[in-house]
């Protein structure tokens, strides 16, 4: 028997994947083009995935902006992509943009935010944040860390 209801939520389904697929399939063109070399090509194809939301492009165009590969070199652009990755919940963007503040690269140098955004990718269980993070405390007061601490728990991701 045929059901409107049932055909819809199949027709949106198959859209979905689609639409899914064709990100995943955007960021691997973009991933082999910037393995060859070819950083327009990458530029290109990330770029669209980057502005909709995609962390993976978000992270893969802040290194190119921090390289400057393709672009002109520009800390400040890299760090925004960065951040937008971070900001959704992401443990590598968390822990780049971690890095950006700790050497203050892009963004003031503010070791409070960086033990923010290392802790949040060492709770993901990123080792190497987790190493980053020690090292961070060890040139904070004990307030700051404190202060750090509760900045990650009170962080909560966003939506692009």
């Amino acid at each position: 028997m045929f059901s409107p209801t049932r055909y819809c939520t199949a027709a949106l389904a198959l859209v979905l994947c689609l639409a899914l697929q064709s990100c995943a399939d955007g960021f691997m063109i973009g991933k082999r083009a910037y393995d060859s070399g070819d950083y327009a090509a990458a530029m290109e194809a990330w770029e669209p995935l980057a502005q909709k939301g995609d962390p993976r492009a978000q992270i893969s165009l802040g290194r190119m902006y921090r390289k400057g590969e393709g672009v002109p070199q520009d800390y400040a652009a890299a760090a925004i992509w960065y951040h937008r990755a971070a900001e959704q919940g992401f443990a590598t963007g968390q822990f780049l943009l971690g890095e950006m503040y700790f050497v203050g690269l892009g963004v003031p140098q503010d070791y409070v935010l960086a033990h923010m955004w290392y802790n949040l990718a060492a709770a993901q269980g990123d080792e190497e944040a987790r190493a980053r993070r020690k090292e961070t405390a060890a040139v904070m007061s004990p307030t700051l860390v404190v202060e750090a601490q509760k900045l990650a728990r009170d962080w909560r991701p966003k939506k692009q």
